[in-house]
């Protein structure tokens, strides 16, 4: 019996094996924790970086790229017309010009008053005058004016039952974006129309 209690291990020795055991298991638990606490940061902190680069690339590109806004002159109908084909042919004409600044920005276009020019076989026939104001952002700015165009001593072509009609503007303002970056843009107006005589309707409109 004395040499069986030999070869057993003392209680105290166990309990230190199993102890150590379990210190080693949440030892290595730990460090697994914290390794894939570790890996989580990691992947965040990649998110967070690609969603920041995104972001600039996005405001930089779209939000950042400063266009300058649509001027044109729409679709009108004509209120009165006569034509005198004398000796000194000549016409009268009187319209509202719905006149539209399309603003593609990301911001508003503040402009400056302005003034559209009507011309006739280069001469000059009639204007509109275009008050100061804004066009919101992503938005279309309406201003309907009313036009009187007059001309005298016309080409004999007057007779041919088509007045072809050019309208010419400049609009220069600013464009804001994000309240602070600013930049002056200019919008151009060229545009060419047709009215038909007899019919008093405008045939065709282009504006480039």
């Amino acid at each position: 019996m004395a040499e069986k209690n030999q070869n057993q291990y003392p209680p105290a020795e166990l309990n230190g094996y199993h102890r150590n055991d379990q210190e080693s298991l949440h030892t290595m638990e730990d460090e697994e924790a914290k390794r894939k606490k570790r890996m989580k940061w990691t992947i965040g902190i990649i998110a967070f970086i690609i969603f920041q680069v995104v972001q600039a690339l996005f405001f930089v590109l779209v939000i950042m790229k400063f266009k300058s806004p649509k001027f044109r002159v729409g679709d009108f109908v004509v209120q009165t017309l006569t034509i005198n084909t004398q000796a000194s042919p000549s016409f009268g004409m009187s319209f509202i010009a719905p006149i539209r600044v399309k603003n593609t920005n990301w911001g508003p276009f503040k402009y400056a008053a302005s003034t559209v020019y009507f011309t006739y076989g280069g001469v000059r026939v009639g204007q509109a005058i275009i008050p100061k104001s804004k066009a919101n952002f992503k938005s279309t700015k309406k201003i309907d004016v009313n036009v009187t165009l007059s001309s005298a001593n016309l080409p004999s072509n007057i007779n041919s039952g088509v007045i072809t009609l050019k309208s010419q503007g400049e609009l220069k303002g600013k464009v804001t974006i994000m309240f602070m970056f600013k930049k002056t843009k200019i919008s151009q107006m060229n545009c060419t129309m047709t009215i038909n005589t007899s019919t008093k309707a405008v045939q065709t409109l282009s504006c480039k």
